[in-house]
């Protein structure tokens, strides 16, 4: 069994493990443009289901990342200046850049050291290979070498959003909503490691272009932010990371694959950052698919259907969820007309997951205090 994995990143890593652990003849090449310690972003979430579906299926990959985690149990909404905390929301971070270390040295217990530096202009110059998963991210070359069999659908979100890090560690995911001069702007943070957190700011592009944020460099723009954020940051300041003004890109595809060649995690779908799933869908993505060749034994041509039949539709409830909250998101600006109370309960409700009875199960202090003041828990349905 030849495979080529195009992605060295968690998916592409992952993939390569959970291959030599079925497959420990397997001959495994991972080919990476950028060097083994170059990372864009700075924490990565999961939630406490994500992780139980992990330790299902690999609990020594659990074991080596859990202890590297901070975890929390509370989402916090910040509006109007008002500070609300939805309770019964378990999530845990860790640096990206760890979590790659952590499954770089997982990987090298199966002899799997990936080729990087190395940009592969062409999949012709690949070795030859029974299997390519492209776990290449969006802008996959395993993907666009032949775009139509995967019959992919691209469209950009109109919002703009930044990636930062900061040196201020948050007690729980935090959603901070704030009116500037500009207009309505917000920050989703989070901490990943003692001391540090990821910091998004998020702004409607009617904002974007008022604040002239498109004709500032980085450090000028950065420096808007740090002052509008300055009682979010509490002293705080922004870190740097090829931290660009962006419109998140809503991918998909029709086909996951194509001949020999398959996709994974961000080369095959994108679900919004503001529900913390993307690395979770990447790793999920790539055990659905070994589980697939192990039970067609390693047949590609039977495989690789099975793979796409069987994840497919637990896959697009989750992006369906993450597609109405990001569609929450582009409309955040009009919720903020809400008050604080029931602006948190139009969010947590966002992605239509949550009716009453599940909203007051998973968050009771949270439903009982709405209660208290007369909102009806159905208003945000």
């Amino acid at each position: 069994m030849r495979t080529v994995v195009m992605g060295a990143g968690p998916a592409g890593l992952y993939a390569a493990i959970l291959i030599k652990r079925a497959r420990p003849d397997a001959q495994v090449s991972v080919f990476e443009q950028n060097p083994p310690d170059a990372t864009f972003g700075f924490g990565v979430v999961f939630s406490d289901q994500a992780l139980a579906f992990l330790r299902e299926d690999d609990p020594e990959t659990a074991d080596l990342i859990e202890p590297h985690m901070k975890r929390w149990s509370d989402i916090a909404i910040v509006h109007r200046g008002e500070r609300i905390v939805i309770d019964g929301v378990g999530f845990a971070g860790i640096g990206r850049l760890e979590l790659m270390q952590l499954l770089q040295a997982r990987a090298a217990e199966f002899d799997v050291r990936p080729h990087y530096e190395t940009r592969i202009k062409s999949l012709e110059t690949l070795p030859e290979a029974d299997l390519v998963i492209g776990a290449d991210g969006l802008n996959s070359l395993v993907r666009r070498s032949a775009p139509e069999p995967f019959g992919e659908e691209m469209q950009d979100r109109t919002n703009r959003f930044v990636w930062y890090g900061t040196d201020r560690e948050f007690e729980a995911l935090t959603q901070t909503f704030v009116e500037t001069e500009y207009g309505p702007m917000n920050a989703h943070h989070y901490a990943y490691a003692p001391g540090r957190s990821t910091f998004i700011v998020e702004t409607t592009s009617e904002s974007f272009q008022r604040a002239g944020f498109a004709e500032m460099e980085e450090p000028a723009y950065r420096a808007v932010c740090e002052r509008l954020f300055a009682e979010a940051l509490d002293g705080g300041r922004l870190i740097a990371n090829n931290s660009l003004w962006r419109r998140f890109p809503d991918l998909s595809c029709r086909t996951w694959y194509s001949g020999n060649r398959v996709l994974v995690g961000d080369a095959l779908h994108t679900a919004h950052f503001s529900i913390g799933s993307g690395t979770r869908l990447a790793l999920e993505d790539v055990i659905a698919l070994i589980r697939a060749l192990e039970s067609h034994d390693w047949d590609i041509a039977s495989a690789l259907p099975a793979y796409q039949a069987a994840r497919q539709p637990i896959l697009e409830k989750i992006v369906s969820a993450a597609r109405r909250s990001s569609a929450w998101y582009e409309d955040f600006d009009q919720h903020m007309a809400l008050d604080p109370w029931r602006f948190a309960l139009s969010y947590i409700r966002r992605a239509g997951r949550l009716d009453a009875d599940r909203l007051r199960a998973m968050a009771p202090g949270f439903t009982t205090a709405l209660e208290t003041r007369g909102i009806d828990l159905e208003l945000a349905a």
